[in-house]
């Protein structure tokens, strides 16, 4: 479904603070992936997501979605079909608008012809789809989203973004801002979403249990790479010792190649 081929991105570059975000980076995703994405702050995990999104432009490298080459599409026609979720819940609803108006627009993004209104009928759709949240937000149709909680917020995001029918979702730490409660509300949902509409994920996590719970397969990255791809039974028989492990052998093997390279060059 995705194919980056040995993409760079590179941030100020030519200046003292010059950052490979991204170094010759190969990836495919299947279709109905799930896929969970850890590293340190810095490792590149955020930018990948831009990268795919198109915020982000690769100094080199390719990036195909199903047998489109989008490497040069800019991120609001990339919008059509992927859906993202951001750490801040505030950030994928408008504030002063009514949930309503805010369910409309998503669901205008997924169903081709729909008129940009509402009627008893949408109506009642949506409040269909929020009592699925299970927060009693169906009975708010008519309060601002700024009103809601940062769960809620979430929540209705994620709600909104299944409702345009993405092709890809990048979930970017998008239950780290919130409380452990709402935090595996968010994830429950996730997860009943990603299964019930058959979705392609991605979820960028800084919580290795999570990590190693969700999804059928786990990149690791470091250094605007990815160093470890696992799935399938090897995933499964993971643990967090386990993935520590092997962070920190992995990175003392490059530490040892580099030492080699720079002797050779010498």
């Amino acid at each position: 479904m995705i194919r980056i081929e040995k993409a760079t991105v590179i941030f100020n570059r030519g200046t003292p603070d010059e950052n490979v975000a991204l170094r010759n980076l190969s990836l495919s995703v299947k279709e109905h992936d799930f896929i969970t994405i850890i590293g340190s702050n810095g490792a590149g995990k955020t930018t990948l997501f831009n990268l795919i999104a198109g915020s982000a432009r690769p100094e080199q490298g390719r990036i195909h979605i199903g047998e489109r080459d989008v490497t040069r599409d800019p991120e609001y026609k990339r919008a059509r079909y992927i859906g993202r979720i951001f750490q801040n819940p505030l950030l994928g609803t408008a504030s002063r608008m009514a949930l309503e108006d805010n369910m409309i627009i998503a669901s205008r993004k997924g169903f081709k012809g729909l008129r940009f209104s509402l009627n008893r009928a949408k109506r009642e759709f949506f409040k269909e789809q929020l009592s699925t949240l299970q927060m009693n937000l169906e009975s708010r149709l008519k309060d601002n989203a700024g009103l809601l909680s940062g769960g809620q917020r979430q929540a209705l995001t994620l709600l909104m973004m299944v409702l345009a029918k993405p092709a890809l979702i990048l979930l970017d730490e998008h239950t780290a801002a919130l409380d452990p409660k709402n935090a595996q509300v968010v994830l429950d949902l996730t997860t009943h979403y990603i299964k019930e509409y058959h979705l392609t994920a991605m979820m960028v996590t800084h919580n290795m249990s999570h990590a190693i719970k969700y999804g059928n397969r786990l990149l690791m990255m470091d250094k605007g790479e990815i160093i470890y791809d696992v799935e399938g039974e090897e995933k499964e028989k993971l643990t967090v010792e386990k993935l520590v492990e092997r962070f920190h052998r992995i990175r003392h093997e490059t530490f040892e190649n580099d030492e080699v390279l720079l002797s050779n060059d010498e």
